[in-house]
């Protein structure tokens, strides 16, 4: 019998008495909460995220409130967080911002501590004060990452990551490595004792906006030539397993959302492991996540790339594979943009067929999939159970083109 993980409390209507007791215990009283985001990891841990109402003292506020749950007893970093019991389990819970294993989240979600960091490291050309500073979330995944965005009142923008002690040195190293390289990364501004990296703002716009312009907003081989002109010292950094390398995992993490679907996910992820059995890993300097979000363009060309916290050594179909996967998967669109996107996949396709080998570009690609259709049920959104199941088709028709 697989381990208790905890997604099954962190999902139900009784996790209401732990949220109720740490708001209590933090002074407030709890009116309302609903499920925001889930990261379950099966049979070994399951974090999860509420948007809560909570009447303080001073007042009634929203509020984030996040627990981890475990299967085989608390991590060391729980003990950051306010440990509560339901039964004989122990779950972990605390109030945004103060996430227990990103020690900066509570200074970079505030105006007044952010505007003394940029202060601080000179970061802009005349001090700002707190009310110069507009702050916005871009991403939380809870215990693992954050980016906020912080604009100044007509001045600079600046992207703020914050990140777990253990990747600190190690992404600021990939930064730097870059910068040097001529690699259009963004410039560092700031990197703090309590893990921030501040970045500048790229040039440019998101890639992920302009593939729905109506001229291509690059080329097939600009994307390729991104790749090689990353320095040859990437492919001596610490080496990041691919996608395809955790395919199963991630089979089963999707499987447990969607049992019925279980069936199908086996059957891809054999498929995938099977067709790129006996590939040596690659020695190519890699992105490690390359896709539309992490690129700006201009004049029809690559001008930045972004979240290079992932390059190392692979192989070149990883990055082309992560592109189309993520291109193939895009959510929402309208039928002219979905028409757009189309277009781009048919152009840019056979170029990168040409660079690499086509079967193993298609599972690669299959399997980054895999690894996104944990999305929609990880954040909660409305038609989750749709978005997965047109996720696996995607998949399944890359699958069957090499079959």
């Amino acid at each position: 019998m697989p381990a208790d993980d905890g997604a099954a409390l962190l999902t139900s209507e009784g996790v209401g008495g732990l949220l109720e007791a740490a708001v209590t215990h933090a002074g407030g009283t709890l009116v309302a909460w609903t499920l925001d985001h889930i990261d379950a990891n099966p049979s070994q841990s399951t974090t999860a995220t509420y948007s809560a109402i909570v009447d303080w003292p001073y007042g009634r506020r929203d509020e984030l409130l996040g627990v981890s749950a475990r299967a085989h007893g608390l991590s060391g970093s729980d003990s950051r967080a306010e440990i509560f019991a339901d039964g004989d389990r122990e779950v972990a819970v605390w109030l945004y911002p103060f996430d227990p294993d990103l020690p900066g989240l509570a200074r970079a979600a505030y105006p007044t501590s952010m505007a003394a960091v940029l202060n601080a490291y000179r970061a802009v050309a005349e001090p700002i004060t707190p009310e110069q500073l507009d702050l916005e979330m871009v991403t939380y995944r809870p215990r693992r990452r954050a980016v906020l965005r912080a604009s100044v009142h007509g001045g600079d923008t600046f992207f703020v990551k914050v990140l777990r002690e253990r990747l600190f040195a190690d992404v600021s190293q990939r930064h730097k490595l870059l910068l040097d390289a001529g690699v259009p990364a963004p410039r560092i501004a700031a990197g703090t004792a309590d893990f921030l990296l501040v970045l500048g703002q790229l040039p440019g716009r998101p890639l992920a906006r302009a593939v729905f312009d109506p001229v291509a907003p690059c080329t097939a081989e600009g994307l390729i030539e991104v790749l090689d002109a990353m320095p040859a010292a990437v492919a001596d950094l610490e080496r990041r397993p691919p996608w395809a390398d955790s395919v199963e995992h991630y089979a089963r993490m999707v499987g447990a959302a969607l049992p019925e679907e279980q069936e199908r996910l086996d059957r891809l992820a054999r498929a995938v492991r099977d067709g790129l059995a006996g590939l040596p890993p690659g020695e190519e300097p890699t992105h490690g996540d390359f896709h539309e979000g992490q690129l700006h363009v201009a004049d029809g060309r690559i001008v930045g790339i972004l979240d290079v916290d992932t390059i190392g050594p692979g192989r070149r179909a990883d990055d082309l594979a992560c592109l189309i996967a993520h291109l193939s998967t895009i959510q929402r669109m309208n039928a002219e943009q979905e028409a757009r996107v189309h277009t781009l996949l048919r152009d840019w396709v056979p170029v990168f067929d040409e660079r690499v080998d086509p079967v193993e570009l298609r599972l690669r690609a299959a399997a980054v999939i895999i690894s996104l259709a944990t999305g929609p049920y990880r954040g909660q959104e409305p038609h989750w159970e749709r978005e997965t199941v047109q996720m696996l088709d995607s998949a399944e028709a890359l699958v069957r083109q090499v079959s």
